[in-house]
């Protein structure tokens, strides 16, 4: 005795239009609640018009050593006697590296100094196999 019919053989189609709709429920609804950045934090100043790697002299390297002193130029400075003898070069800009030992700490003191005497600093990053 069978209690249930058998189903027909019969492929059952698959209905697109609901799909769709719940689709573009979920767009409009990530949509409306993501926060996008302001467009003004996404600028970026791409100006290389007036800096060239070919010609030109090169940026002085300065290197912030573990003791907290900075190398430049084969000398020792501290930060305040290495500021002054910058501005008395008339350097305005700089690449800044430090050696493998030095602290952290040290590096951001210099770089904020030197950003704070008017010297653009570039960070000079060495490679792992610098170290």
């Amino acid at each position: 005795m069978q209690l249930v019919e058998p189903r027909p053989n019969r492929p059952l189609p698959i209905r697109i239009t609901p799909l769709i709709d719940v689709v573009f429920i979920l767009l409009v609804f990530f949509m409306l609640t993501t926060r996008l950045l302001p467009v003004d934090y996404l600028e970026l100043g791409n100006n290389t018009e007036s800096r060239s790697s070919v010609t030109g002299e090169p940026l002085p390297e300065l290197q912030v050593t573990a003791s907290g002193q900075v190398m430049w130029q084969d000398n020792r400075y501290s930060l305040g006697e290495l500021l002054e003898a910058l501005k008395a070069a008339g350097i305005r800009e700089a690449n800044l590296g430090t050696s493998a030992d030095s602290r952290l700490a040290d590096f951001t003191r210099t770089l904020s100094a030197l950003d704070n005497a008017g010297v653009e600093a570039h960070w000079n990053r060495q490679s792992t196999n610098d170290l």
